[in-house]
């Protein structure tokens, strides 16, 4: 994982605070240039592996404030508006910076390499299923729901074996009922 300050850290660690935007945004553009928000968003995912990946609702209200406070500077009109450190931000931005690299380590406690390689696999499997999806047959769609039912299953037994212990029994008791087109060759009336 990229970005100042960026270091490995446990699994699951929780979310990031909405300071932390804030933070990342003034860091990334302490290193010069402009950008616009969808930029910073989609570097700020690339700097995290897609673990922190802001919404254009934490994005764009932080640049708000940010140029309310007089930290950055808009150039441009519209979605073409693009964001640069003005005198003060880039002064901030010197006097804060073990506070904006803060912000990318509250991203790494969210994850390791683990997770990283987890997710990435999830992302792999949707892709797949969106395409048999989209071009698959009715013959090619019923064995694909038949995978996904036989995968959902298995999950839920992996959990059961390392759970039998706790409070609520076993999480197979707690997983859900398969639901008509889970077992082969259920494939749903209009998939025929």
């Amino acid at each position: 994982m990229k970005g100042p300050g960026f270091r490995r850290g446990g699994f699951g660690g929780g979310r990031v605070r909405k300071g932390d935007v804030r933070a990342a945004i003034l860091d990334l553009l302490a290193e010069g240039g402009q950008w616009n928000g969808y930029q910073l968003i989609q570097e700020i995912s690339g700097r995290t592996s897609g673990v922190w990946r802001p919404s254009a609702g934490s994005v764009y209200p932080a640049l708000q404030q940010l140029e309310d406070e007089g930290l950055i500077a808009p150039q441009g009109e519209g979605r073409r508006r693009m964001f640069e450190l003005t005198d003060a931000g880039r002064a901030y931005a010197q006097e804060h910076v073990d506070e904006l690299n803060a912000s990318w380590d509250a991203a790494a406690g969210m994850t390791d390499e683990a997770a990283i390689e987890f997710h990435d696999l999830i992302r792999q499997v949707m892709m797949a299923v969106m395409e048999v999806r989209r071009a698959g047959s009715a013959d090619q769609l019923a064995q694909a729901r038949s995978v996904l039912a036989q995968a959902r299953r298995s999950l839920y037994l992996i959990l059961a074996e390392d759970s039998t212990n706790g409070p609520s029994g076993s999480a197979a008791e707690d997983a859900p009922e398969d639901v008509p087109g889970d077992a082969p060759g259920d494939a749903p009336e209009d998939a025929k």
